[in-house]
Parts: structure tokens; C-alpha cells; sequence
């Protein structure tokens, strides 16, 4: 029991934190990369 109670005590200025960052958008950012991804994979070397 001693230990649920201290995860909780410990998730709550994690879950604080995250909120905080959702409400005021401080959150970075993100951008596209303008060359695409390599989606193919190489042929067997001979």
C-alpha cells in the first residue's frame, strides 16, 4: 500500500508538469523533414 501511495505522490509534478505544458504551449514546435524517408529496404548484397 506504502508503495501506490508513493508512485501517486510521485506522478503528480510529473502530471502537473505535462498539463502545464499543454495549457500555456510550450511545447516545441514540430516540423516536417523536406527530404522523405527511406521506405525501401536494399536487395541482398552477391
Amino acid at each position: 500500500m506504502r508503495a501506490l501511495v508513493a508512485a501517486a505522490i510521485g506522478l503528480v509534478p510529473v502530471l502537473l508538469l505535462v498539463l502545464l505544458l499543454a495549457v500555456a504551449d510550450l511545447a516545441p514546435e514540430g516540423e516536417t523533414s523536406p527530404r522523405p524517408l527511406l521506405t525501401t529496404v536494399p536487395g541482398p548484397k552477391r
